[in-house]
């Protein structure tokens, strides 16, 4: 069921987070298409989880989604749909990126996607297309951007579910770099947060928030003693408000490694009104805060 295409799947913040991200796409090239010329800039564009609209996938935690899936724990209206940002961005109608990079780690997914933004491609608009682990090529890129001052990259990352690796963010530290990131707070990283705090995927949580398992452990439950007919007994809870927690420990965490983090990012929310995700974004640049906050905050109005 997970390998259907899904393009008639997802809700309402799909597209709310689509618009959002491309009216901050339009704004960011209005600016930088100013100075470009002027400083050499080299604009890249860089697409962690590009897709074609299906969800094939090979990626370290594919069991776990397919676990979380098959329980009826993930429900079918909660499920990303990707399709949609590559092409947004390439028919943005001003002089678009330099380079533009499309990163998906299914073989499928990613000719797809080559053979349909082919038409796109110009002597001005290079289209690259890696087949690849994501967590990888961030690297790669951050590589290079602190190798050449002239990079300014704006990056997409919005996987279904917690393929990036917090190590994967903080390579991006001290660069040039926008970036919006999909947080899976209700969808993923809150059903892994059991209640009674076995934490059966403590790896994956740790590798995610880049945090050790006791601090995860403090962050999320309460310990307290209580006492019984036969001794005192521990009892871990759950803290109340763990979505919103998620939020503010990942925000917190992106601001350990960039200087301007949305304090409020835009929320999604599933059919049922429970919050799935939370859009995030992260930059060196004040000035990039102030025009994503403010999207946010439209977006939010005009729901």
């Amino acid at each position: 069921m997970l390998c259907e295409p899904l393009l008639s799947w997802g809700g309402s913040w799909t597209e709310d987070k689509l618009d959002t991200f491309t009216r901050y796409v339009s704004a960011y090239l209005t600016i930088m298409n100013k100075n470009r010329d002027r400083y050499g800039w080299k604009l890249i564009y860089f697409d962690g989880f590009a897709g074609s609209g299906a969800r094939q996938s090979d990626n370290t935690d594919s069991e776990l989604l397919l676990e979380l899936f098959n329980e009826d724990i993930i429900h079918q209206d909660e499920i990303n749909v990707y399709q949609g940002a590559a092409e947004r961005v390439l028919t943005i109608g001003q002089r678009g990126f330099d380079y533009n990079y499309f990163v998906d780690k299914d073989t499928v997914s990613s000719d797809l996607l080559k053979t349909r933004l082919q038409k796109y491609k110009t002597k001005d608009k290079i289209l690259v297309f890696r087949c690849s682990d994501a967590n990888n090529q961030i690297k790669i890129m951050a590589n290079a951007l602190r190798h050449n001052t002239k990079l300014r990259a704006l990056v997409l990352l919005d996987p279904f579910g917690m393929q990036v690796n917090w190590d994967s963010i903080s390579s991006l530290a001290e660069t040039h770099t926008d970036l919006w990131i999909l947080i899976p707070t209700g969808v993923i990283v809150n059903r892994l947060l059991d209640r009674r705090g076995e934490l059966a995927h403590i790896e994956t949580l740790c590798s995610f928030f880049g945090l050790p398992e006791e601090e995860i452990r403090n962050y999320f439950y309460e310990k307290t003693v209580e006492q019984t007919l036969f001794g005192e007994e521990e009892k871990i809870t759950k803290m109340s408000q763990p979505i919103k927690r998620i939020a503010a420990l990942y925000i917190r965490q992106l601001s350990s490694i960039f200087t301007n983090v949305t304090e409020e990012p835009l929320v999604m929310c599933n059919t049922r009104n429970v919050p799935i995700y939370h859009f995030a974004f992260a930059s060196n640049n004040e000035t990039a805060k102030k025009i994503a906050s403010q999207i946010i905050t439209k977006k939010r109005s005009e729901r």
